[in-house]
């Protein structure tokens, strides 16, 4: 009866042992790494906004963070349909994510109204305050922050180009997307911009990315240049514009570098990997600890003047060494 006993006693400790003993650590002993899960929701594909996401990636990498080690992520592009936009979103937080990147304003706003716990990053927004992702810029509150890719002077100085690049040009036609919040704020800055220059504006709005090749030939004869500014919708058929200005020799400005290198004339920007891989390090942060709302909103540190050679031989620019000077290159 003893040997019972002490049988039953032993077998005890035993299972005891066992259900005290720490499941994340292996037989070998070693501690597992805890694998952070990262959502990604981006409202349409194109080069400026892939480029911010690889940014992103690559500041965790640097970090330590790796796909395959200690970190999963799950990317998800609404391909410009709102209502997948609503659904990912909704999709990520139930997924248990640690972190949500949100890539657009229209990815943001989905995010922000899905969850109120877990933390939001965004970039590539043009008003962060005027589409209610924070409360202010230096402290945005709650669980909210990221990028904004407006640069005071972007818009301005692109359409102070216009007026020096091609003197003759007296009317602007802008393609845009009357729908995107963001593109409505850069229409009327641009809108602002051209009227200090002594340029006049035609406008011709757009839903759908099927609808950019009509709306660009609708304005061959109503105006001398076409600007396309940070629109997700239009960028994402960006070729439809080129396609029809290279026809017709109208030299077209945009709101954003990668559009250049596309096949555009010229802009005033920057790159997207860098502002994708500043909001990157605002997810280390976040995830060491750091409260979003503390964060303050970080913007484009620097512009540069991009030029297209091919571009404006194609569109009918005369390129001079003025035209070039201090300017970055591309399509040579």
């Amino acid at each position: 009866m003893k040997k019972i006993l002490a049988g039953m006693v032993c077998g005890s400790l035993m299972l005891l042992s066992a259900c005290g003993s720490d499941s994340s650590t292996p037989s070998g002993g070693e501690e597992k790494e805890k694998v952070v899960k990262i959502g990604i929701t981006q409202i349409v594909e194109h080069p400026s906004l892939d480029a911010a996401r690889e940014g992103f990636i690559a500041a965790l990498n640097d970090a330590g963070y790796e796909e395959g080690k200690n970190l999963k992520i799950d990317y998800q592009n609404a391909q410009g349909d709102m209502n997948n936009n609503m659904t990912i979103a909704q999709n990520l937080v139930t997924n248990d994510s640690d972190l949500i990147l949100a890539i657009a304003t229209a990815s943001a706003q989905s995010v922000v109204q899905s969850t109120k716990d877990i933390p939001i990053l965004f970039t590539g927004i043009t008003d962060p305050l005027g589409a209610g992702l924070v409360q202010s810029l230096e402290k945005p509150g709650a669980n909210v922050t990221g990028t904004s890719d407006t640069h005071p002077d972007a818009i301005k100085n692109t359409i102070a180009s216009i007026k020096k690049f091609i003197p003759e040009a007296k009317t602007v036609g802008i393609i845009y997307n009357d729908g995107e919040a963001n593109s409505v704020v850069n229409v009327d800055n641009a809108k602002k911009a051209l009227e200090e220059n002594g340029l006049e504006y035609v406008l011709s709005a757009i839903s759908t990315s099927s609808e950019v090749k009509q709306a660009a030939e609708s304005l061959v004869g109503r105006a001398d240049v076409f600007y396309i500014p940070k629109d997700n919708t239009v960028v994402s058929a960006l070729e439809s514009v080129i396609t029809v200005a290279n026809v017709e020799k109208i030299p077209t400005f945009v709101g954003e570098s990668d559009s250049v290198k596309r096949g555009t004339f010229s802009s005033y920007g920057f790159e997207y990997h860098d502002l994708g891989y500043t909001t990157g390090k605002m997810a280390v942060d976040i995830l060491e600890g750091k409260n979003p709302g503390d964060i303050p909103v970080g913007f484009p540190e620097s512009l540069e003047l991009i030029v297209n050679k091919q571009a404006a031989e194609a569109q009918g620019v005369e390129v001079t060494e003025e035209m070039l000077k201090d300017a970055k290159v591309v399509g040579e």
